[in-house]
């Protein structure tokens, strides 16, 4: 069975950044187009930035409105691993971190908390 296993989450203050990496267990998962959610308190998860597989063209990316120019997503796929590098945190960032494929979702890893708060 399929696993993610996210990590790099933590307590930061606003402005600041993290990085959260994402490894998947399946090298197929090299093949999909894989994304970032987040799931605030009392809130549904949403897709925050996804990108494209890169095995034959560079991959593109995209973003949700509320991040746009602050994260930046990113995958090595010889290290099976999807990368959130999240910076000018603001509070309304805090959330538990989740990735997985963009369709056809693969049983969800654990997530990893970001809490944004001075």
């Amino acid at each position: 069975q399929a696993q993610l296993v996210e990590s790099g989450g933590g307590l930061v203050q606003p402005g600041g950044s993290l990085r959260l990496s994402c490894t998947y267990s399946k090298s197929i998962f090299r093949l999909y187009a894989m994304g970032w959610y987040r799931q605030a308190p009392g809130k549904q998860r949403e897709l925050v930035a996804q990108i494209t597989s890169n095995i034959t063209t560079g991959a593109s990316t995209n973003y949700v409105a509320s991040v746009k120019g602050r994260f930046t997503i990113s995958r090595d796929n010889d290290k099976n691993t999807v990368y959130l590098q999240m910076n000018s945190l603001k509070p309304e960032d805090t959330a538990v971190y989740y990735c997985n494929r963009v369709s056809t979702f693969a049983p969800w890893g654990q997530g990893t908390q970001v809490t944004v708060s001075s």
